[in-house]
């Protein structure tokens, strides 16, 4: 059966929590998304589990080595297979069902002031550098250790550095 990820509609499931296994990573998110789900609810609650997330979200992103704020723009679905050196700037909005891997930055500088806006469905290599105020569209790829200081469109693969676009290609599908 084939079934495109969707860009749009986060899948929960790839964040869920498999008891018995060891990921950090989902960890992480699961303590981000109480604290925020806390936070927008406000009260008494919030005031008695905000320090109790605060301190999970220290000790997974220690674990992690990786750097995402709480307050952090992330729609359902992201994954992080290997989250150690992962930094996201609190400002940079990140779509759904994203695919991270180790030591992504997503943050300022580039030729554009501001943060970058990742629409869903985006998978970024390792060591990727994304800077600036660039939008980066559904269903792109973004190659290994690439920086990317330009937009990139829906559907593209992004590599080297800086940058470059290598074509556009149709929808992924899997199995």
């Amino acid at each position: 059966m084939n079934m495109t990820i969707s860009a749009t509609e986060p899948d929960w499931n790839r964040e869920h929590n498999t008891p018995g296994r060891y990921e950090p990573a989902k960890h992480l998110l699961a303590t981000i998304r109480a604290y925020q789900l806390f936070k927008s609810k406000g009260g008494i609650m919030d005031r008695i589990a905000s320090p109790f997330l605060v301190l999970q979200h220290r000790f997974w992103s220690a674990v992690t080595g990786a750097d995402i704020p709480l307050n952090s723009k992330i729609a359902g679905g992201l994954l992080m297979p290997h989250p150690n050196g992962i930094v996201v700037h609190p400002e940079a909005e990140i779509g759904p069902n994203c695919l991270f891997f180790q030591q992504v930055t997503i943050g300022t500088g580039g030729r554009f002031p501001g943060t970058p806006k990742i629409a869903g469905h985006v998978d970024i290599g390792a060591g990727a550098r994304i800077l600036g105020g660039v939008t980066i569209g559904a269903h792109a790829r973004i190659g290994a250790n690439a920086v990317v200081i330009d937009d990139v469109p829906e559907n593209a693969t992004a590599v080297g550095i800086p940058a470059k676009i290598l074509g556009q290609r149709e929808k992924r599908q899997y199995e």
